[in-house]
């Protein structure tokens, strides 16, 4: 009985929330264009060490920074690349600058550039 009060309370909160969150909200004068900002196609690349390259998975591992746009802390973790020319590109120990994106559902390396010795 005492889990039945706690998961109707909790529907009940959530309705009258989103229902608070969207009354008399009609979206009038809101610009809801999905172009990207100037300032998100020119995104920010962060800064990663290339640790392993798995050309059969198409997988590189990086050791990172923070990804804000995803919302990830710096970690080393293996990513899959956009395409096979990048994880031919990638060596072990490359200092390089990414931009990770979540690709339907995939965290996928978007861009990849190798810092200058």
């Amino acid at each position: 009985m005492r889990k039945f009060l706690v998961v109707t309370a909790a529907i009940y909160a959530i309705g009258a929330f989103a229902t608070s969150a969207f009354a008399g909200d009609d979206m009038s004068g809101k610009n809801m264009s999905m172009k990207p900002s100037a300032s998100s196609s020119n995104a920010a690349l962060t800064d990663a060490e290339v640790k392993k390259v798995d050309a059969s998975t198409g997988m590189i591992t990086l050791k990172h920074g923070e990804f804000a746009n995803i919302g990830m802390a710096a970690m080393t973790m293996a990513y899959k690349a956009k395409d096979a020319a990048m994880v031919k590109q990638a060596h072990e120990g490359d200092k390089v600058k990414v931009r990770v994106e979540n690709v339907g559902g995939t965290l996928t390396i978007v861009k990849m550039v190798k810092e200058s010795s």
